[in-house]
């Protein structure tokens, strides 16, 4: 209902309010003539060539500037608290919209026989008349923006609940929590309600299925809220079946006028609630299936580790980045593939990506570019972190432990590597990525590692794991965990691939037409719909989807 408000709303206040600049035209043409033939034909032309047309270019005008206009919806929410809203609303902005509906029906009470007595404009005094055609234009592009914005944060959730296609999500502001701008949803939106302007052509039609759209969302509104007041403020029962019945008898009474014009415009309503819960239901249906497939076919590492030997699976030199929904787990399409393709890498990294409701991240968190090197650093850190417990306090002063890759250890983003001594043997790597800006310097007389964030530094660096020499007077580096840290530093050298899985969902045989429709539209969606966020900058070449 949100998302259908959202389509009518602006249709309709823009074409009321380019009617209302289309009479007052009319009026002010009549000062110029005293003939009422061409009073008529001037009001007959103006009444087909300016009412639509200046509507349509309103509406295309409000939705290109709507990355802006969500901006400034949010922005009172930033500069105001909730009380002074709150009293804002009480003490004026309600008080005077009482008297703007009370004026209109006094005006209606005594006028039903006149000609379009039920415009608000009507009942304006003739002398402020054209402002108040001016101030309505305005009205209606902030009151349009208002339900667009809202169908922009209703969609953001239903994407959070795996109800919506992927869509790119635009956050507009750094602080502010659900302040978005949702680029593909908006011009769907336009053609929708440009669509209305063109179809309709008739305000009594639009506000039919604007109504509609309106009280339902708010007997929808009022049911829930009843069960809020029940279950989550565990409020008594008696309380929460007053507010039903108080309001709800009301929206019941509006709905039951709403639905006795359902042919005279207000279907639409039913055509984009169809439309928008086929796609939300489809979605979901198909999302749901693959995530159960991906949970009922998992396997376990001891899996992958005692079917090795049986399939004669050789070990290929590098480091394998599997990319996978599940966060426990080896997913189904990569034992697909080593069921057909006997050989994976000699390390393997399970990697899941999980949104976060946060508006804004900042440049030191973001994983642009040295994904990998952190990755691989972080791996390093977790593989010497046991022995490191435990030797920690037999270090010297000029003994130290620093870690490439990490970002959480440091602010600026740079990343340092395991280095357990001063004096130490090295094994390089050249880091053909855009990595964070850490150089290597080579002394002839003593070993260092310094890192340096100057400008002048090049984009391709060295980055150098060290590890202390087994004669070294240092604390013992433990064997187990020397092997580990050579493993990961020869299937560093050896390069890195990454396997996207892409699982296809078919209908199975003897499935009813509902389920044949809605896998039907998933399938359409998630083929022309926006790629995984996963997959958006993984290098072409070391790609593999299975």
């Amino acid at each position: 209902m949100t998302i259908g408000a959202a389509v009518l709303t602006p249709a309709l206040s823009v074409l009321s309010a380019s009617y209302g600049v289309q009479r007052s035209l009319s009026e002010m043409a009549s000062l110029f003539s005293s003939s009422h033939h061409t009073q008529d034909s001037v009001s007959n032309v103006l009444q087909k060539y300016v009412p639509v047309p200046s509507a349509c270019v309103i509406l295309i005008g409000l939705f290109v500037l709507q990355p802006c206009g969500s901006e400034a919806m949010f922005a009172g929410l930033g500069h105001f608290s909730k009380k002074s809203i709150k009293i804002t609303f009480i003490c004026l902005i309600y008080p005077l919209l009482v008297i703007c509906y009370a004026g209109q029906a006094a005006y209606i009470s005594k006028n039903l026989h006149a000609r379009d007595f039920n415009h608000l404009s009507q009942s304006v005094p003739s002398h402020s008349k054209h402002i108040f055609i001016v101030l309505s234009l305005l009205s209606s592009a902030v009151g349009s923006q208002a339900t667009i914005t809202a169908s922009f944060s209703i969609i953001n959730q239903c994407l959070a609940l795996n109800c919506f296609p992927r869509v790119k999500v635009i956050h507009t502001s750094k602080t502010i929590h659900g302040q978005v701008y949702i680029p593909d949803v908006n011009w769907l939106l336009m053609i929708f309600s440009l669509s209305v302007t063109v179809g309709f052509r008739d305000l009594v039609k639009i506000g039919n299925a604007t109504s509609l759209a309106i009280i339902c969302g708010m007997l929808v509104t009022t049911s829930l809220m009843s069960l809020i007041i029940a279950l989550y403020w565990e409020k008594n029962l008696m309380i929460s079946a007053c507010f039903l019945v108080c309001f709800g008898l009301v929206e019941v009474a509006y709905l039951s006028a709403c639905m006795l014009q359902f042919h005279k415009g207000a279907w639409y309503l039913l055509v984009l609630l169809v439309v928008s819960m086929t796609v939300m239901l489809s979605w979901h249906y198909g999302t749901v299936k693959k995530y159960e497939f991906d949970l009922q076919n998992k396997v376990s590492t001891e899996w992958l580790i005692d079917v090795s030997p049986g399939l004669g699976i050789s070990r290929v030199a590098g480091i394998g980045f599997i990319y996978t929904d599940i966060v426990a787990g080896i997913p189904a399409f990569f034992s697909h593939f080593i069921t057909n393709l006997p050989a994976f890498h000699q390390v393997l990294i399970m990697v899941s990506f999980k949104s976060m409701a946060v508006p804004h991240v900042p440049e030191c968190e973001r994983d642009t570019g040295d994904f990998e090197e952190k990755i691989i650093g972080a791996i390093g850190e977790f593989i010497s972190i046991e022995q490191m417990s435990d030797i920690e306090s037999m270090v010297s002063a000029e003994e130290r432990m620093m870690i490439v890759g990490n970002s959480s250890s440091r602010g600026d983003g740079k990343a340092l590597v395991p280095l357990m001594n001063e004096t130490c043997n090295e094994v390089s790597i050249i880091n053909e990525a855009q990595i964070s800006p850490v150089v290597v310097i080579d002394d002839e007389s003593d070993d260092k590692l310094l890192a340096s964030s100057s400008s002048s530094c090049k984009k391709r660096k060295k980055v150098r794991f060290m590890l202390p020499p087994a004669s070294s007077s240092s604390p013992k580096m433990e064997e187990s965990v020397r092997k580990e840290l050579l493993e990961l530093i020869d299937a560093r050298e050896s390069g890195s691939a990454y396997f996207l899985g892409q699982s296809h969902l078919v209908v199975r045989d003897g499935s009813n037409y509902l389920k044949r429709f809605l896998i039907m539209v998933f399938r359409f969606f998630e083929k022309n719909g926006r790629e995984p966020p996963v997959a958006l900058k993984i290098p072409h070449a070391a790609l593999v989807e299975v």
